[in-house]
């Protein structure tokens, strides 16, 4: 298999930014859960809007809208739940760096997809060099391994709704109305229950949230619409690991505005990413 051509390659990886840049939105939210609820009522509110104007998938993309949707609210109740437990800087980079590793064993079979050596190799670079941000060593000997199932399962469910998406996109005939019509079925279950239970929280911290939460909702819905387009031009373990490059910008970004230390084991992990980026790139 051929590598990704420049426009798809450059596109994942200005969608990674935006990921980082709504991720470090969202870490700046003090109650993740109103922030969730902020960035899914944004995103729906904008998916809503386009509706008239975008074309509705394919009958053959629905089923695979319906398990993704459902596979998109368990991602987020359980990035909410490993938030709850860990910390950003360990839940993230386990969550979105074991999903390309993963998609690249599901592709194989559900997409009849093969990834030549270097590729191959390069999926793995990116996967491990984005695992090796977080300090496994020390969650375990603190006690705290229940976090990494948390995290492990995100990104198993990461992988399950990648796999999934870029399957029905393939079959729903313009990538934008997937996109439009997916977001909008996600946004209203976390929001529902977050009005029905935790009415308070919400009231108490919306005015401090709402506008950067919201903010982050919008730039979610780009990123993701970008790699759903990037998932018809190219293969779907590839568009996956540049997807998750956005880690390495996220601990760039940590390093400029909140004060983190980049670190021996961040630039190590950044040149595996990179050295990765450029073999699935290829020719």
């Amino acid at each position: 298999m051929r590598g990704l051509s420049f426009v798809v390659t450059a596109a994942v990886l200005g969608s990674a930014l935006l990921h980082a840049v709504w991720n470090a939105m969202a870490k700046s939210v003090k109650d993740h859960l109103v922030g969730f609820v902020a960035l899914e009522l944004a995103a729906g509110a904008l998916c809503l809007a386009l509706l008239p104007v975008v074309p509705a998938p394919a009958r053959a993309a629905w089923p695979y809208l319906a398990a993704s949707a459902v596979l998109h609210v368990a991602y987020a109740t359980f990035l909410l739940q490993s938030y709850r437990v860990g910390d950003l800087n360990q839940v993230y980079p386990i969550a979105r760096g074991t999903a390309p590793m993963v998609v690249a064993v599901l592709a194989v079979p559900s997409a009849h997809e093969h990834l030549g050596a270097l590729q191959l190799a390069g999926v793995l670079a990116v996967g491990v060099g984005l695992v090796s941000l977080a300090n496994v060593r020390e969650w375990m000997t603190t006690g705290r391994p229940p976090t990494l199932v948390f995290a492990f399962t995100t990104g198993l469910l990461i992988a399950a709704y990648s796999v999934i998406d870029g399957l029905g996109v393939r079959r729903a005939g313009n990538a934008m109305g997937y996109a439009v019509w997916l977001i909008l079925a996600e946004a209203l279950p976390i929001p529902l229950y977050a009005f029905l239970a935790h009415r308070d929280r919400l009231r108490a911290a919306w005015s401090t949230t709402w506008l950067r939460a919201g903010s982050g909702g919008l730039l979610s819905f780009a990123a993701y619409a970008i790699v759903l387009w990037a998932q018809t031009r190219g293969s779907l373990a590839a568009v996956a690991a540049l997807r998750e490059t956005g880690v390495i910008a996220a601990a760039g970004i940590g390093t400029l505005f909140f004060g983190e230390q980049f670190g021996r084991r961040r630039i190590v992990a950044a040149a595996l990413v990179a050295a990765g980026v450029a073999l699935i790139k290829g020719t």
